[in-house]
C-alpha cells in the first residue's frame, strides 16, 4: 500500500527491510529524537552492532529481550537488532507496577533487559521478583552497576551476523492485559509487518501511501502496537520518523510545525488534548496531510473541532495487537462533519482481510445482526506465548475472535456495539476488569467487587469499582484506590468507587455487569465511548 518500488515487495523480514533501505536511501535521515539524528545507513550499522552484542551476551534465535523505557530511536535499534539475530524483542509498559513487570520478564524468560533512566528504580524493584538474574543495560549513562547502551553498542563489531531469518519467525512479542488477571504474550512474526503492505490498495487509501518525503510523528507508546507497529509502517515506506519519548500536546504541536510532519497516529484522547491546547490556533499544520487514529471511536464534536484545527484528512483504524494493529479503516471521505451512519462505524476491511460476525454457537450472522466480530488477516498473530488453550479460543480457523460485539452493514462496514469480554479502553490503554478485581480482592474490607467502564469526557472510558463491603468493616474510596495502586499500574486503578449492598448476579452466579453499567451509559447509542 506504499508508493514504493516493486522490489520492496520481496521484503518479508525486519532485517531485510533495513538492508533494502540501506541500499536504496542509505544517506537519507531516518530518525530524529531528542537532538539525535541518524541515517538509514547508521541504523543498519547500529542494528548489526546490537545483534552482535546480544549474541555475545548469550542470546540466540528465539531468545526474548526486554525493553523498559519510553519511545526512542534506540528502541528501534534494539527491535531490529534482536530481529537480525533471530531473537525476539519484548516492549514492556513502563506504567506497570514492579510485580507486573517481573511477571512479563519471567513469563517470556528474558535473557537481557534494556532500561531507560527514568525506570532504573522500577527495574530494580522488579528484579526482586525475578525467577533468575538477568543482564541489564542502561539506555543512558549514570547507573553505577549497569553498562550504558551507547558504550555497549559501539564496542561491538558491525558485521551482519550470519543467521538465517524466516518470515515465519517471531520478531516481536507484545503483552496484552489478560482476562484471567495475567497478560498474554502475543507473538508477531516478521511477515506480520509486511503482508498487508504488499497488497494492492483500494482507491480510497491515499492516506496509507508513503514516500521517502513523508515525515512521521511517532508519539504513541512503543509497547503498544500503535507505537512500534506505526513506526515500522513508516519505515516500510522509507519515511523520516520524528520520535517523541512520550506524548504531550505542546511538544506534539511544536514538532508538527518545526519538523514538517505529514502523517501521525494518535488516539482520540491525544487529538482532543492538541485541539484544546492554546498553541493549536498558532500552529502551522500546512504540511500535515493525514491523522490516523484508533483504539476508540472519535466523537462527532471532536471530529468537527479537529478538522477545523488541523485542516487534514482523518482515517480511523480498527484492530488489536493480535491482528498486528489495523484490520479495518474508515477513509477520510467517510468522515462527515455533519454526521452520517458510517461515522459510527470502524470502517471496512483492508485488502486481504475478511470479517464475519458470529453468534454464541459460532454461526455466521447476516448484516445488521449483533454478534462477536471475527477477523481473518494474513497478519494475524502466530499465537499466545506458551498458552495453547488461550490461543485455540482466540484464533479459530484463521480468524481472531476479538471479544468485541458488533455488526456488519450491507456494504461490509463494521460497527462496534459493545464488548463481549468487558474490556475497558481508557485513553487508548486496555484495562481488563479481572486484573483490577484481582488486585483489590485482597483488601480485608472487600467482600465482593465488580469493575466496569463508565463514560469519561477526556479518556473515553474511566475505570469504576463497585464494591460490597465485608460485614463489620469500613473503607473509603480513596483507601481502596490507594490499595490497588500499590499492586497494579496507575492507569488500571479505579478513578471512582461505588458501594452497594449486593452485586446483581444471574442464577449461575455470574455478575451482571451490563446491569451495573446501564445507568452510566443511559442515553448513549452504544456501550463504547
Amino acid at each position: 500500500m506504499s508508493q514504493t518500488p516493486e522490489s520492496i515487495k520481496a521484503v518479508r523480514t525486519l532485517c531485510g527491510l533495513l538492508e533494502y533501505h540501506n541500499q536504496v536511501r542509505g544517506d537519507r535521515e531516518v530518525f530524529s529524537c531528542e537532538g539525535r539524528r541518524s541515517t538509514y545507513r547508521d541504523l543498519d550499522r547500529h542494528v548489526s552492532q546490537v545483534a552482535n552484542g546480544l549474541a555475545a551476551a548469550g542470546c540466540t534465535k528465539g531468545t526474548r529481550v526486554g525493553y523498559l523505557g519510553k519511545n526512542s530511536d534506540l528502541f528501534y535499534e534494539i527491535v531490529f537488532g534482536a530481529a537480525r539475530l533471530g531473537a525476539v524483542s519484548v516492549g514492556i509498559n513502563w506504567r506497570l507496577a514492579p510485580p507486573e513487570v517481573a511477571y512479563i520478564l519471567n513469563d517470556c524468560d528474558a535473557q537481557l533487559l534494556f532500561v531507560s533512566q527514568g525506570f532504573f528504580g522500577l527495574a530494580e524493584a522488579a528484579a526482586k521478583h525475578l525467577d533468575k538474574d538477568i543482564e541489564i543495560i542502561a539506555m543512558e549513562a549514570g547507573h553505577g552497576s549497569w553498562p550504558d547502551f551507547i558504550s555497549w553498542r559501539d564496542a561491538q563489531d558491525d558485521t551482519r551476523p550470519a543467521v538465517e531469518i524466516s518470515p515465519d519467525d517471531v520478531a516481536i512479542q507484545m503483552y496484552t492485559s489478560g482476562t484471567t488477571g495475567h497478560p498474554k504474550g502475543v507473538q508477531l512474526t516478521h511477515k506480520c509487518f509486511f503482508e498487508l503492505q504488499h497488497m494492492e490498495p483500494n482507491d480510497d487509501m491515499a492516506w496509507n501511501q508513503w514516500t521517502e518525503d513523508d515525515v512521521s510523528l511517532v508519539a504513541m507508546p512503543s509497547f503498544h502496537i500503535g507505537g512500534v507497529g506505526y513506526g515500522i509502517w513508516g519505515l516500510y515506506g522509507g519515511a523520516r520518523l520524528v520520535i517523541m519519548p512520550e506524548f504531550e500536546p505542546e511538544g506534539a504541536l511544536t514538532i508538527i510545525q518545526q519538523e514538517g510532519i505529514t502523517k501521525t497516529f494518535m488516539v482520540p484522547a491525544a487529538i482532543r488534548m492538541c485541539v484544546q491546547h492554546p498553541r493549536a490556533s498558532e500552529t502551522d499544520f500546512s504540511k500535515l496531510g493525514y491523522i490516523m487514529y484508533g483504539a476508540s471511536p472519535i466523537p462527532l464534536d471532536l471530529l468537527r473541532d479537529a478538522i477545523a484545527t488541523f485542516q487534514s484528512g482523518f482515517a480511523q483504524l480498527y484492530g488489536m495487537t493480535e491482528t498486528t494493529g489495523a484490520a479495518t479503516y474508515l477513509p477520510p471521505a467517510d468522515h462527515d462533519v455533519q454526521g452520517n451512519e458510517r461515522m459510527r462505524s470502524a470502517g471496512k476491511p483492508y485488502p486481504g482481510v475478511k470479517l464475519k460476525v458470529i453468534d454464541d454457537e459460532g454461526q455466521e450472522l447476516p448484516p445488521r445482526a449483533v454478534g462477536e466480530i471475527c477477523i481473518y488477516s494474513p497478519v494475524n498473530m502466530l499465537g499466545y506465548w506458551n498458552l495453547p488453550e488461550a490461543t485455540a479460543k482466540t484464533l479459530v480457523d484463521g480468524y481472531v475472535h476479538t471479544g468485541d460485539a458488533g455488526y456488519l452493514d450491507e456494504d461490509g462496514y463494521v460497527y462496534v456495539h459493545d464488548r463481549v469480554k468487558d474490556m475497558i479502553v481508557s485513553g487508548g490503554e486496555n484495562v481488563y476488569p479481572a486484573e483490577v478485581e484481582s488486585a483489590m480482592f485482597g483488601h480485608p474490607a472487600v467482600s465482593d467487587i465488580a469493575v466496569i467502564g463508565v463514560p469519561d469526557e477526556r479518556w473515553g472510558e474511566a475505570v469504576k469499582a463497585v464494591v460490597v463491603l465485608a460485614p463489620g468493616t469500613t473503607a473509603t474510596a480513596e483507601e481502596l484506590i490507594g490499595y490497588a495502586r500499590e499492586r497494579i499500574a496507575g492507569f488500571k486503578c479505579p478513578k471512582t468507587v461505588d458501594f452497594i449492598d449486593e452485586l446483581p448476579r444471574n442464577p449461575s452466579g455470574k455478575v451482571l455487569k451490563r446491569e451495573l453499567r446501564a445507568p452510566y451509559w443511559k442515553g448513549m447509542d452504544r456501550q463504547v465511548n
